[in-house]
């Protein structure tokens, strides 16, 4: 939460596998979408969280196939691990809170049991999680995507940060925990997770990446992240020749590169002098090619 200095406008924690990527869309349409939803209406102001049942490196090995955000929290191994940002720093606190209540060597050892033809059963006080028709989990009682998400609300609570809304999103037998947690609003993939946003009335469910004239997903306050994205899109269908030479088109284009220059001349004066020859580089041709059109 240190990233943002007033209260989150919206937390969302979301599920990976079959919640946010669809692993059957293989141009990753679905994902693309609300990539850029959240980049042009949300980063500056809310907090992007996963929470996924894979291990690190499973969930590392994702990131390198899909084109997915970075999250400010990754809540990873079915609620065992808390990681902040890029570098997946560990939250200490939970890691001490699971420890109190958590004895890996019951589970890694012999213990009794009974057999039976078709049935064995163990005697151990842990958490079974069962998901997907395949997956078996067994955690610390204090562990699981609820109850991490639940730690997560009383820190911020604590600090005085508490998110003004939180959305959570899942689907397998894992996330059940996320919709019992209080003071949160939830949905499950079938719904949609853009859909969810505009149902409960929580911010703009419109992508950009839909939307051909520009003003139709305008905001009321200008932020960077919208503009850049609005750019970059426009751009990206107009080399894929998808834009007809349309003066409409145009005209609202032009309109959003006097947004875009202010921008750029920010970037410019803060940044050093290999990155500024690269924005000039970048920039100019593309916003000369656009005014001189007529």
């Amino acid at each position: 939460m240190d990233r943002l200095k007033n209260l989150a406008r919206l937390m969302i924690v979301l599920d990976i596998d079959h919640t946010m990527v669809d692993h059957h869309d293989a141009e990753d349409l679905s994902l693309l979408r609300f990539n850029t939803l959240w980049e042009s209406n949300y980063h500056y102001d809310s907090l992007l969280v996963f929470s996924i049942g894979r291990s690190p490196t499973l969930y590392k090995e994702l990131r390198k196939e899909k084109p997915m955000l970075t999250p400010y929290i990754t809540i990873i191994s079915v609620g065992t691990e808390i990681t902040y940002g890029n570098s997946m720093i560990p939250d200490e606190g939970w890691v001490e809170y699971l420890n109190q209540k958590w004895d890996k060597n019951i589970v890694t050892e012999e213990v009794e049991m009974e057999i039976r033809p078709h049935k064995v059963s163990f005697y151990f006080v842990v958490k079974i999680i069962y998901s997907g028709g395949m997956d078996l989990d067994i955690l610390s009682q204090g562990a699981g995507k609820g109850q991490a998400l639940a730690y997560l609300l009383k820190k911020f609570k604590i600090e005085g940060k508490f998110p003004v809304n939180t959305l959570v999103c899942g689907d397998f037998g894992n996330d059940v925990e996320l919709f019992s947690i209080p003071d949160v609003h939830g949905v499950m993939v079938a719904a949609g997770i853009i859909q969810a946003i505009g149902h409960f009335h929580l911010g703009p469910n419109i992508s950009p990446r839909y939307v051909i004239d520009f003003s139709e997903c305008s905001l009321e306050n200008v932020n960077p992240g919208h503009e850049m994205v609005k750019f970059n899109l426009f751009y990206e269908k107009w080399r894929r020749g998808e834009i007809d030479y349309n003066m409409v088109y145009i005209a609202s284009l032009k309109a959003d590169c006097c947004t875009i220059c202010s921008i750029c001349m920010f970037l410019f004066i803060v940044s050093n002098h290999k990155s500024r020859i690269h924005i000039l580089d970048m920039w100019i041709p593309i916003i000369w090619k656009i005014y001189d059109t007529p």
